[in-house]
């Protein structure tokens, strides 16, 4: 199983109502496949130029390195030379903040990543793992 069109479309709206809600800046969502596929990429209006890639690079990371952007930027202090060298062998498409949090299926599976730019790292993970959970999917990794 994999996200599906329709999953991640409800995420991005839960993103954006939680953005609302919040009253956070303007956020542009970005929701992979497991296979790190674009299934949907959204933004809020006045979503500044750049968050498209930030938000693809939190997710696409996580998916990459099989743990959420928090860990690989934790990770990344303990050793920075691992996280340089993974980007750079992704083609610099890693963005080590939070804001990019793995999908899982109701029996843990892997189904995708969720990305989330244009606020602090710390709301855009926040809106991610709720609009995760809205979704009926399971956010992995604690919360914030």
């Amino acid at each position: 199983m994999t996200l599906s069109l329709d999953t991640g479309r409800r995420i991005a709206r839960s993103v954006h109502a939680a953005a609302h809600r919040l009253q956070l800046r303007p956020l542009t969502i970005v929701v992979l496949d497991s296979g790190g596929h674009v299934v949907v990429a959204e933004r809020s209006d006045a979503s500044p130029i750049g968050r498209f890639e930030i938000a693809r690079g939190k997710a696409y990371g996580a998916l990459a390195l099989g743990m959420n952007s928090r860990a690989i930027m934790e990770r990344g202090e303990r050793q920075p030379q691992f996280v340089a060298s993974a980007t750079a062998a992704l083609d610099g498409r890693v963005i080590p903040v939070p804001g990019g949090v793995l999908v899982d299926d109701a029996s843990g599976r892997l189904v995708g990543a969720v990305g989330v730019s244009g606020d602090t790292s710390d709301n855009d993970e926040l809106v991610a793992m709720e609009a995760i959970t809205a979704a009926g999917l399971a956010p992995r990794g604690a919360w914030a």
